[in-house]
Protein backbone atom coordinates (compact mmCIF):
# COMPACT_ATOMS: atom_id res chain seq x y z
CA UNK A 1 0.00 0.00 0.00
CA UNK A 2 2.89 2.33 0.79
CA UNK A 3 4.40 1.77 -2.67
CA UNK A 4 1.05 2.36 -4.36
CA UNK A 5 0.55 5.54 -2.35
CA UNK A 6 4.00 6.75 -3.36
CA UNK A 7 3.22 6.13 -7.04
CA UNK A 8 -0.10 7.97 -6.73
CA UNK A 9 1.59 10.91 -5.01
CA UNK A 10 4.28 11.04 -7.71
CA UNK A 11 1.65 11.05 -10.46
CA UNK A 12 -0.28 13.78 -8.66
CA UNK A 13 2.90 15.80 -8.34
CA UNK A 14 3.71 15.35 -12.03
CA UNK A 15 0.21 16.43 -13.04
CA UNK A 16 0.43 19.50 -10.82
CA UNK A 17 3.82 20.48 -12.21
CA UNK A 18 2.67 20.18 -15.82
CA UNK A 19 -0.53 22.08 -14.98
CA UNK A 20 1.36 24.99 -13.44
CA UNK A 21 3.61 25.12 -16.51
CA UNK A 22 0.57 25.25 -18.82
CA UNK A 23 -0.95 28.04 -16.72
CA UNK A 24 2.29 30.00 -17.00
CA UNK A 25 2.34 29.64 -20.78
CA UNK A 26 -1.35 30.62 -20.93
CA UNK A 27 -0.43 33.77 -19.01
CA UNK A 28 2.26 34.57 -21.56
CA UNK A 29 -0.23 34.04 -24.38
CA UNK A 30 -2.65 36.42 -22.64
CA UNK A 31 0.12 39.01 -22.42
CA UNK A 32 0.86 38.42 -26.10
CA UNK A 33 -2.77 39.16 -26.98
CA UNK A 34 -2.66 42.43 -25.07
CA UNK A 35 0.62 43.52 -26.66
CA UNK A 36 -0.76 42.49 -30.04
CA UNK A 37 -3.72 44.80 -29.50
CA UNK A 38 -1.40 47.62 -28.47
CA UNK A 39 0.72 47.02 -31.56
CA UNK A 40 -2.33 47.27 -33.80
CA UNK A 41 -3.75 50.35 -32.10
CA UNK A 42 -0.45 52.22 -32.40
CA UNK A 43 -0.11 51.12 -36.04
CA UNK A 44 3.25 49.52 -35.32
CA UNK A 45 2.61 46.14 -36.89
CA UNK A 46 4.01 46.90 -40.35
CA UNK A 47 7.29 48.38 -39.14
CA UNK A 48 9.18 45.09 -39.53
CA UNK A 49 8.98 44.11 -43.19
CA UNK A 50 10.82 40.80 -42.99
CA UNK A 51 10.09 37.54 -41.21
CA UNK A 52 13.13 35.85 -39.73
CA UNK A 53 11.76 33.19 -37.37
CA UNK A 54 15.18 31.68 -36.69
CA UNK A 55 17.62 34.60 -36.93
CA UNK A 56 15.44 37.56 -35.95
CA UNK A 57 16.06 37.49 -32.21
CA UNK A 58 18.15 40.66 -32.01
CA UNK A 59 17.09 44.21 -32.92
CA UNK A 60 19.37 46.57 -34.86
CA UNK A 61 22.46 47.17 -32.69
CA UNK A 62 24.19 50.01 -34.50
CA UNK A 63 23.35 53.25 -36.28
CA UNK A 64 24.16 51.55 -39.57
CA UNK A 65 21.82 48.65 -38.82
CA UNK A 66 19.02 51.04 -37.84
CA UNK A 67 19.48 53.05 -41.02
CA UNK A 68 19.36 49.85 -43.09
CA UNK A 69 16.16 48.71 -41.34
CA UNK A 70 14.58 52.12 -41.94
CA UNK A 71 15.49 52.00 -45.63
CA UNK A 72 13.72 48.66 -45.94
CA UNK A 73 10.61 50.15 -44.34
CA UNK A 74 10.68 53.04 -46.81
CA UNK A 75 10.18 50.62 -49.70
CA UNK A 76 6.70 49.66 -48.53
CA UNK A 77 3.25 51.32 -48.75
CA UNK A 78 2.88 52.34 -45.10
CA UNK A 79 5.82 54.73 -45.33
CA UNK A 80 5.06 55.86 -48.88
CA UNK A 81 1.34 56.52 -48.33
CA UNK A 82 1.01 57.33 -44.63
CA UNK A 83 4.34 57.99 -42.93
CA UNK A 84 6.22 59.79 -45.69
CA UNK A 85 8.82 62.05 -44.10
CA UNK A 86 8.96 60.03 -40.85
CA UNK A 87 12.25 60.43 -38.99
CA UNK A 88 14.46 57.61 -37.85
CA UNK A 89 13.42 58.27 -34.25
CA UNK A 90 9.77 58.03 -35.25
CA UNK A 91 10.49 54.74 -36.98
CA UNK A 92 12.18 53.39 -33.87
CA UNK A 93 9.10 54.18 -31.78
CA UNK A 94 6.90 51.89 -33.88
CA UNK A 95 9.62 49.31 -34.54
CA UNK A 96 10.22 48.57 -30.86
CA UNK A 97 6.63 47.58 -30.13
CA UNK A 98 6.43 45.19 -33.05
CA UNK A 99 9.85 43.82 -32.12
CA UNK A 100 8.68 43.15 -28.54
CA UNK A 101 5.56 41.47 -29.92
CA UNK A 102 7.61 39.13 -32.10
CA UNK A 103 10.22 38.51 -29.41
CA UNK A 104 7.54 37.51 -26.92
CA UNK A 105 6.19 35.07 -29.51
CA UNK A 106 9.61 33.44 -29.74
CA UNK A 107 9.95 33.36 -25.95
CA UNK A 108 6.56 31.66 -25.66
CA UNK A 109 7.78 29.03 -28.10
CA UNK A 110 10.85 28.37 -25.94
CA UNK A 111 8.80 28.48 -22.73
CA UNK A 112 6.58 25.76 -24.17
CA UNK A 113 9.02 23.57 -26.09
CA UNK A 114 11.89 23.33 -23.59
CA UNK A 115 9.83 22.26 -20.53
CA UNK A 116 7.82 19.88 -22.71
CA UNK A 117 11.02 18.14 -23.79
CA UNK A 118 12.30 17.98 -20.22
CA UNK A 119 9.00 16.64 -18.88
CA UNK A 120 8.90 14.12 -21.74
CA UNK A 121 12.44 12.85 -21.14
CA UNK A 122 11.84 12.61 -17.40
CA UNK A 123 8.65 10.61 -18.00
CA UNK A 124 6.57 13.12 -16.05
CA UNK A 125 3.84 13.82 -18.61
CA UNK A 126 0.52 12.33 -17.41
CA UNK A 127 -1.06 9.56 -19.44
CA UNK A 128 -2.93 10.72 -22.54
CA UNK A 129 -1.47 14.24 -22.39
CA UNK A 130 1.30 13.89 -24.96
CA UNK A 131 -0.94 14.25 -28.06
CA UNK A 132 -2.47 17.41 -26.58
CA UNK A 133 0.94 18.92 -25.89
CA UNK A 134 2.08 18.17 -29.44
CA UNK A 135 -1.07 19.76 -30.83
CA UNK A 136 -0.54 22.84 -28.64
CA UNK A 137 3.00 23.09 -29.99
CA UNK A 138 1.80 22.84 -33.60
CA UNK A 139 -0.87 25.47 -33.00
CA UNK A 140 1.73 27.78 -31.50
CA UNK A 141 4.02 27.41 -34.51
CA UNK A 142 1.07 27.93 -36.84
CA UNK A 143 0.23 31.15 -35.00
CA UNK A 144 3.66 32.56 -35.80
CA UNK A 145 3.26 31.71 -39.48
CA UNK A 146 -0.26 33.12 -39.50
CA UNK A 147 1.02 36.32 -37.94
CA UNK A 148 3.46 36.83 -40.79
CA UNK A 149 0.75 35.89 -43.32
CA UNK A 150 -1.31 38.70 -41.79
CA UNK A 151 1.53 41.25 -41.85
CA UNK A 152 2.40 40.36 -45.45
CA UNK A 153 -1.09 41.38 -46.55
CA UNK A 154 -0.29 44.95 -45.50
CA UNK A 155 2.97 45.15 -47.42
CA UNK A 156 1.39 45.09 -50.87
CA UNK A 157 -0.36 48.11 -52.41
CA UNK A 158 -2.54 49.10 -49.43
CA UNK A 159 -0.94 49.61 -45.96
CA UNK A 160 -3.63 47.76 -44.02
CA UNK A 161 -3.59 44.10 -43.12
CA UNK A 162 -6.45 41.90 -44.28
CA UNK A 163 -9.22 41.99 -41.69
CA UNK A 164 -9.85 38.32 -42.40
CA UNK A 165 -6.26 37.40 -41.60
CA UNK A 166 -6.23 39.62 -38.51
CA UNK A 167 -9.40 37.93 -37.26
CA UNK A 168 -7.90 34.49 -37.86
CA UNK A 169 -4.71 35.51 -36.03
CA UNK A 170 -6.67 36.86 -33.07
CA UNK A 171 -9.01 33.88 -32.97
CA UNK A 172 -6.16 31.36 -32.98
CA UNK A 173 -4.47 33.22 -30.10
CA UNK A 174 -7.63 32.97 -28.01
CA UNK A 175 -8.08 29.32 -28.98
CA UNK A 176 -4.53 28.50 -27.87
CA UNK A 177 -5.08 30.38 -24.61
CA UNK A 178 -8.30 28.45 -23.92
CA UNK A 179 -6.66 25.11 -24.81
CA UNK A 180 -3.74 25.75 -22.44
CA UNK A 181 -6.08 26.82 -19.67
CA UNK A 182 -8.34 23.80 -20.15
CA UNK A 183 -5.36 21.46 -20.11
CA UNK A 184 -3.97 23.00 -16.93
CA UNK A 185 -7.34 22.85 -15.17
CA UNK A 186 -7.80 19.23 -16.22
CA UNK A 187 -4.44 18.12 -14.85
CA UNK A 188 -4.76 20.13 -11.66
CA UNK A 189 -8.25 18.91 -10.81
CA UNK A 190 -8.47 15.51 -12.47
CA UNK A 191 -4.94 14.36 -13.26
CA UNK A 192 -5.69 13.93 -16.95
CA UNK A 193 -7.38 15.74 -19.83
CA UNK A 194 -11.08 16.31 -19.38
CA UNK A 195 -13.08 16.06 -22.61
CA UNK A 196 -14.82 19.27 -23.67
CA UNK A 197 -18.26 17.68 -23.50
CA UNK A 198 -21.22 18.73 -21.44
CA UNK A 199 -21.15 22.06 -19.68
CA UNK A 200 -24.64 23.15 -20.75
CA UNK A 201 -25.12 26.91 -20.66
CA UNK A 202 -21.50 27.47 -19.60
CA UNK A 203 -20.35 25.79 -22.81
CA UNK A 204 -22.79 27.85 -24.88
CA UNK A 205 -21.57 31.05 -23.20
CA UNK A 206 -17.93 30.18 -23.97
CA UNK A 207 -18.71 29.54 -27.64
CA UNK A 208 -20.61 32.83 -27.97
CA UNK A 209 -17.77 34.72 -26.28
CA UNK A 210 -15.34 33.21 -28.78
CA UNK A 211 -17.62 34.30 -31.64
CA UNK A 212 -17.64 37.78 -30.11
CA UNK A 213 -13.83 37.75 -30.13
CA UNK A 214 -13.90 36.94 -33.84
CA UNK A 215 -16.44 39.71 -34.34
CA UNK A 216 -14.09 42.07 -32.52
CA UNK A 217 -11.31 41.05 -34.89
CA UNK A 218 -13.44 42.10 -37.85
CA UNK A 219 -14.26 45.42 -36.13
CA UNK A 220 -10.57 46.06 -35.49
CA UNK A 221 -9.44 44.98 -38.92
CA UNK A 222 -11.95 47.21 -40.67
CA UNK A 223 -11.54 50.14 -38.23
CA UNK A 224 -15.30 49.86 -37.79
CA UNK A 225 -15.08 51.36 -34.33
CA UNK A 226 -14.06 54.74 -35.74
CA UNK A 227 -17.56 55.41 -37.10
CA UNK A 228 -21.05 55.41 -35.57
CA UNK A 229 -19.58 56.54 -32.25
CA UNK A 230 -22.86 56.80 -30.37
CA UNK A 231 -24.60 54.43 -27.99
CA UNK A 232 -27.13 52.86 -27.61
CA UNK A 233 -28.27 54.14 -31.01
CA UNK A 234 -26.47 53.96 -34.37
CA UNK A 235 -27.28 56.76 -36.80
CA UNK A 236 -30.22 57.68 -34.55
CA UNK A 237 -31.77 54.22 -34.50
CA UNK A 238 -31.30 50.96 -32.63
CA UNK A 239 -31.37 49.12 -35.97
CA UNK A 240 -29.92 51.60 -38.49
CA UNK A 241 -30.55 51.71 -42.22
CA UNK A 242 -27.78 50.37 -44.42
CA UNK A 243 -27.07 47.07 -42.70
CA UNK A 244 -27.76 44.97 -45.80
CA UNK A 245 -26.88 47.29 -48.69
CA UNK A 246 -24.22 45.03 -50.22
CA UNK A 247 -24.93 42.01 -52.42
CA UNK A 248 -25.00 39.17 -51.75
CA UNK A 249 -26.66 39.98 -48.41
CA UNK A 250 -24.40 37.77 -46.31
CA UNK A 251 -21.25 39.67 -47.33
CA UNK A 252 -22.46 42.59 -45.20
CA UNK A 253 -21.60 40.63 -42.04
CA UNK A 254 -17.95 40.52 -43.11
CA UNK A 255 -17.32 43.59 -45.27
CA UNK A 256 -19.90 46.26 -44.39
CA UNK A 257 -18.35 48.27 -41.53
CA UNK A 258 -21.74 49.35 -40.18
CA UNK A 259 -23.03 45.77 -40.10
CA UNK A 260 -19.81 44.49 -38.57
CA UNK A 261 -20.07 47.00 -35.73
CA UNK A 262 -23.80 46.31 -35.30
CA UNK A 263 -23.29 42.57 -34.96
CA UNK A 264 -20.51 43.20 -32.43
CA UNK A 265 -22.98 45.24 -30.37
CA UNK A 266 -25.68 42.57 -30.62
CA UNK A 267 -23.28 39.79 -29.63
CA UNK A 268 -22.22 41.88 -26.63
CA UNK A 269 -25.85 42.04 -25.49
CA UNK A 270 -26.17 38.29 -26.01
CA UNK A 271 -23.02 37.62 -23.98
CA UNK A 272 -24.40 39.74 -21.14
CA UNK A 273 -27.74 37.91 -21.13
CA UNK A 274 -26.07 34.50 -21.26
CA UNK A 275 -23.65 35.47 -18.49
CA UNK A 276 -26.55 36.53 -16.30
CA UNK A 277 -28.44 33.31 -17.02
CA UNK A 278 -25.31 31.25 -16.40
CA UNK A 279 -24.74 32.88 -13.03
CA UNK A 280 -28.38 32.32 -12.03
CA UNK A 281 -28.78 28.77 -13.33
CA UNK A 282 -25.51 27.56 -11.82
CA UNK A 283 -26.23 28.93 -8.36
CA UNK A 284 -25.36 26.17 -5.93
CA UNK A 285 -23.74 24.10 -8.69
CA UNK A 286 -20.69 26.20 -9.52
CA UNK A 287 -18.29 28.15 -7.27
CA UNK A 288 -19.76 31.46 -6.15
CA UNK A 289 -16.53 33.29 -6.88
CA UNK A 290 -16.58 32.12 -10.51
CA UNK A 291 -20.20 33.16 -11.01
CA UNK A 292 -19.67 36.59 -9.47
CA UNK A 293 -16.37 36.99 -11.30
CA UNK A 294 -18.08 36.22 -14.59
CA UNK A 295 -20.77 38.87 -14.10
CA UNK A 296 -18.25 41.46 -12.92
CA UNK A 297 -15.90 40.81 -15.83
CA UNK A 298 -18.69 40.92 -18.43
CA UNK A 299 -20.11 44.15 -17.00
CA UNK A 300 -16.68 45.76 -16.99
CA UNK A 301 -16.02 44.55 -20.53
CA UNK A 302 -19.32 45.97 -21.77
CA UNK A 303 -18.48 49.27 -20.13
CA UNK A 304 -15.02 49.31 -21.67
CA UNK A 305 -16.50 48.54 -25.07
CA UNK A 306 -18.97 51.42 -24.85
CA UNK A 307 -16.32 53.84 -23.58
CA UNK A 308 -13.91 52.77 -26.33
CA UNK A 309 -16.58 53.40 -28.96
CA UNK A 310 -17.67 56.78 -27.57
CA UNK A 311 -14.06 57.98 -27.31
CA UNK A 312 -13.22 56.91 -30.89
CA UNK A 313 -10.96 54.00 -29.86
CA UNK A 314 -8.14 55.59 -27.85
CA UNK A 315 -5.10 53.34 -27.43
CA UNK A 316 -5.45 52.87 -23.67
CA UNK A 317 -9.15 51.94 -23.72
CA UNK A 318 -8.78 49.77 -26.81
CA UNK A 319 -5.95 47.83 -25.18
CA UNK A 320 -7.90 47.38 -21.94
CA UNK A 321 -10.90 46.17 -23.94
CA UNK A 322 -8.78 43.49 -25.60
CA UNK A 323 -7.34 42.48 -22.23
CA UNK A 324 -10.88 42.29 -20.85
CA UNK A 325 -11.82 39.82 -23.56
CA UNK A 326 -9.06 37.48 -22.38
CA UNK A 327 -10.34 37.66 -18.80
CA UNK A 328 -13.96 37.03 -19.80
CA UNK A 329 -13.05 34.05 -21.96
CA UNK A 330 -10.79 32.66 -19.24
CA UNK A 331 -13.56 32.76 -16.64
CA UNK A 332 -16.06 31.21 -19.07
CA UNK A 333 -13.65 28.39 -19.95
CA UNK A 334 -13.09 27.74 -16.24
CA UNK A 335 -16.85 27.55 -15.63
CA UNK A 336 -17.32 25.22 -18.61
CA UNK A 337 -14.51 23.04 -17.32
CA UNK A 338 -16.10 22.94 -13.87
CA UNK A 339 -19.38 21.70 -15.36
CA UNK A 340 -17.64 19.21 -17.66
CA UNK A 341 -15.66 17.90 -14.70
CA UNK A 342 -18.92 17.24 -12.87
CA UNK A 343 -19.49 14.38 -15.32
CA UNK A 344 -16.47 12.59 -13.86
CA UNK A 345 -17.30 13.16 -10.17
Amino acid sequence: MTALKAVAERREGDARAVALWLFAVAGLVALMVVIGGLTRLTESGLSMVEWKPITGWLPPLSDTAWAAEFEKYKQFPEYQKINIGMTLEGFKSIFWLEYIHRLLGRLIGVAFALPMILFWIAGRIPAGMKPHLLLMFVLGGSQGALGWFMVASGLVDHPDVSHYRLTAHLGLAFLIFAYLLWGGLSLLRHGRMVAARGGGIAALLTVVIFLQVLSGGLVAGMNAGLAHNTWPLMEGAFIPDGLLIANPWWINFFENAMTVQFQHRMLAYLVFVLALLTALLLKGRAPTGLRHGLLSAVLLQVGLGIATLLQHVPVALGTLHQAGAVVVLGIAVTLWHDRALARYD
